[in-house]
């Protein structure tokens, strides 16, 4: 039985302007949120959407209805879902830019718009970052652009850090990419990598467990796969005594040890206006692909205790958020 899942209360009534014709005339405009991920991992993500949703008055049962459905993890999920958004006529799907060439395949006409997408025009989910020119649009992570960054800030929390793994769902091309990049990296830093390919849940227990001895650290690229699965990645990873870095917050939750990376809630709250422009007539071709405005680093010093690293002052002085 598919029901809708509300996962918070909208903010604000009636938007003061007037609304699409469809919702003057009694059909609300339909929302198809595709969440790659799990519902508790998405939390976060789709509250600050729907919270801006609020504000440009779209309010769910009142002036926009919205469908949430859930993947898992699972990329052969996609199609099925954008095939039922399909057939429900949903006037615009929400997803991340893994969900996008399924969706696009269901549809060429229903606008997407991604909250989160790695290397939107290199993957070619657009034409252009301009001029994105088909029925999709959103937001660029700049995930990759950041791995040296993110090895930075890692052997700064961790001055004897020699040796690393990087973990990353292969069947994801974004994921591919990212991995090359930390290792053109890791070499620069004169540090050893050693890459660690996972295409299925049943994949991650294994491969963690096949770290070689001497690994000080795991680099986790994030996708849906990850995303769905980061609570038990982060209990292996503890288990092996290996601090982890992420592309966001949201997967320090269950003992992730640093993120830095684009605000993820916050691109989603901005997918939020991208919803609200298509919903009042404006085309995906003609809104440009926008990049993030914030970047946070975050460091769980609860995690760093359990593995008894001394994370520097400085560095802690630089956090935009220390978990305690």
């Amino acid at each position: 039985m598919r029901r809708r899942r509300d996962f918070i209360m909208l903010l604000g009534g009636a938007a003061a302007w007037p609304l699409p014709l469809s919702a003057q005339q009694g059909k609300l405009p339909i929302i198809g949120v595709l969440g790659a991920g799990t519902p508790s991992a998405w939390t976060d993500w789709v509250a600050a959407l729907v919270r801006r949703l609020g504000e440009l008055g779209w309010s769910d049962g009142r002036t926009v209805a919205i469908e949430y459905r859930w993947a898992e993890g699972r990329g052969e999920r996609y199609r099925e879902i954008a095939t039922e958004f399909v057939r429900l006529k949903v006037d615009v799907i929400v997803t991340v830019g893994g969900a996008v060439p399924a969706a696009r395949h269901a549809t060429s006409v229903i606008p997407i718009v991604f909250a989160i997408a790695i290397d939107p025009l290199g993957t070619g989910l657009v034409e252009s970052l301009a001029r994105p020119g088909s029925n999709v649009t959103g937001l660029s992570m700049q995930a990759t652009e950041l791995a040296a960054k993110r090895l930075e800030l890692l052997r700064e929390a961790l001055p004897g850090l020699q040796r690393l793994a990087i973990l990353g769902n292969v069947d994801y091309p974004a994921s591919v990419v990212e991995m090359g990049e930390v290792l053109s990296a890791a070499r620069l830093l004169g540090l050893d990598l050693d890459r660690l390919e996972v295409r299925r849940a049943e994949d991650i227990a294994s491969t963690i467990g096949a770290i070689k001895d001497g690994t000080q650290a795991l680099y986790v690229c994030g996708d849906a796969l990850i995303n769905a699965h980061h609570a038990r990645i982060n209990t292996l990873a503890l288990g092996a005594r290996l601090p982890t870095v992420y592309p966001d917050r949201v997967f320090l939750r269950a003992g992730g040890f640093m993120s830095y990376g684009a605000n993820a809630a916050d691109m989603f709250r901005r997918a939020g206006d991208y919803v609200d422009k298509i919903l009042r007539g404006a085309k995906p071709a003609d809104l440009p692909v926008e990049q993030p405005t914030r970047f946070d680093l975050v460091i769980n010093l609860t995690t760093a205790r359990a593995l008894g690293i001394t994370v520097p002052p400085t560095l802690l002085a630089r956090a935009d958020e220390v978990i305690e």
